[in-house]
């Protein structure tokens, strides 16, 4: 009779291996992948999703299987939601759900997936800054390099400018992860944004960004050669030829011929690789405006170098909607509730 007792007791045992086969078969599977790899995260409540997360480290390419599947940052970074970096963060906390599971870390998703976010990763993102500073010479926009300091080492209350209209105050954890959203290179001044929210950095300069810039550029003009033909019988101009000893640094717009600003508007290359098209015009006689779509490294004097020019000095006015306005130089300020780029 004891012995009779212990076959009841046996079907329990076979239970828990049953679960291991069912997580096997779901790495290589097609669509039902999804589900089995996030099925633990969905037994352990909101509350405590980092118990289990060690457990389920392997199986993050199992959804991959569907045709059109992409990394889950990547997708919310494409909603316009966060950055990638960003995102993984909120992956890291449990605040993302696929189809109503914690996702996993690595994990991918297709278009047919739902996938949520925690209200807890919005209350973070309203707590972000982002920061407009006028960035003087001397300043790298990134980390210190060669003894320089970087632009964020300008973000204190001293600096921070009286007439900001936010109504924000400065708190040092406005300094936590404060990153450029784009460069301006050290000898460069003018607008430099800084900002915590991953959405401000991907609008500006993230792969698909078409933002456009605004720039004041000085230039003097050093032509190689002679700068245009005289006709038979016509009356030289007052300089002919110019060379790097000899730069015209006045009146820059009477000298420089226009098929070379034409060059500068479109047909130039960087790199080995098209410039698209930007906007080039004359603002005064020595000083040249520049809109751009894109932003190379130290794009716009290379660009002159190409026509002869040489850039003495460069000044960022503008990112798409905000500009820098009265802003003093060395100062910052908060971008505003209503400011949109």
């Amino acid at each position: 009779m004891p012995s009779s007792n212990r076959p009841p007791a046996a079907p329990p045992a076979p239970a828990a291996p049953r679960r291991l086969t069912l997580r096997r078969p779901a790495a290589p599977a097609a669509a039902p992948a999804a589900a089995p790899a996030f099925r633990p995260a969905a037994a352990a409540p909101r509350s405590a999703p980092a118990a289990p997360r060690p457990q389920r480290a392997a199986p993050p390419a199992a959804p991959a299987a569907g045709e059109g599947a992409t990394r889950l940052n990547k997708r919310l970074a494409e909603l316009g939601l966060c950055s990638r970096r960003e995102a993984d963060d909120w992956i890291a906390r449990g605040w993302v759900y696929v189809n109503g599971q914690v996702a996993e870390m690595g994990v991918k998703v297709t278009p047919q997936d739902r996938v949520t976010v925690e209200r807890a990763a919005q209350r973070q993102q309203d707590s972000q800054v982002t920061i407009l500073l006028n960035k003087p010479i001397g300043y790298v926009s990134g980390q210190a390099e060669d003894g320089h300091q970087p632009a964020v080492a300008l973000i204190n209350p001293r600096t921070h400018w009286r007439e900001d209209p936010s109504g924000l105050r400065f708190t040092p954890p406005h300094l936590r992860g404060l990153a450029p959203a784009g460069r301006l290179d050290i000898d460069s001044v003018g607008l430099l944004v800084l900002t915590q929210d991953g959405r401000v950095a991907r609008q500006i300069i993230g792969e698909d960004s078409v933002m456009d810039k605004e720039y004041l550029v000085r230039v003097v003009y050093q032509g190689p050669g002679p700068v245009r033909a005289v006709a038979p019988g016509a009356r030289p101009e007052p300089l002919q030829e110019i060379d790097e000893h000899d730069p015209v640094s006045t009146n820059v717009q009477a000298v420089f011929p226009h098929e070379l600003l034409e060059r500068l508007r479109h047909g130039l290359s960087l790199d080995g690789q098209p410039l698209k098209p930007a906007k080039v015009e004359w603002q005064n006689p020595e000083q040249l405006r520049f809109v751009l779509t894109e932003g190379k490294k130290r794009q716009i004097r290379r660009m002159c170098e190409q026509v002869g020019l040489k850039v003495v000095g460069l000044k960022r006015i503008r990112i798409g909607r905000v500009t820098l306005g009265n802003l003093p130089v060395g100062q910052w300020r908060y971008l505003g509730a209503h400011e949109r780029f």
